[in-house]
């Protein structure tokens, strides 16, 4: 039995994850000192890029189970929207505001999108 070809979504999206996660750790760290943005903006920028190639080399895939995806990618997004909801919250309780906060919402954002599509790939991969 052969098996199709797909690409790399989980590699390519846990590296976009790892990216987000170092993003937000050196924000996080830096808090409430002054914060250089630059290689936070790197590093969002990167992983941002990442989650769109995967997700188009992903709708380029022919014959992959879309319905399964959306199935459980809804649900997923919807528990992660959640999760983001609740670290903004946080970030903003501690009065985070300016720069920083633009970035660290955008990486949520990227985050709370990343984590769902990884979910809804691997169960749709073997639908």
């Amino acid at each position: 039995m052969s098996e199709r070809r797909l690409p790399p979504v989980t590699q390519l999206g846990m590296l976009s994850l790892a990216l987000i996660v170092a993003a937000v750790i050196y924000l996080s760290a830096h808090l409430p000192e002054h914060v250089p943005l630059g290689p936070a903006i790197a590093l969002l920028a990167l992983s941002a890029l990442l989650l769109a190639g995967n997700v188009i080399a992903l709708a380029r895939t022919e014959g992959f189970a879309w319905n399964r995806f959306i199935e459980v990618g809804r649900w997923a997004l919807l528990a992660y929207v959640i999760i983001a909801g609740l670290i903004e919250y946080v970030f903003l309780r501690n009065n985070t505001s300016g720069g920083p906060l633009i970035v660290l919402t955008a990486s949520l954002v990227v985050f709370a999108l990343t984590v769902p599509v990884l979910i809804a790939f691997t169960v749709a991969r073997y639908d």
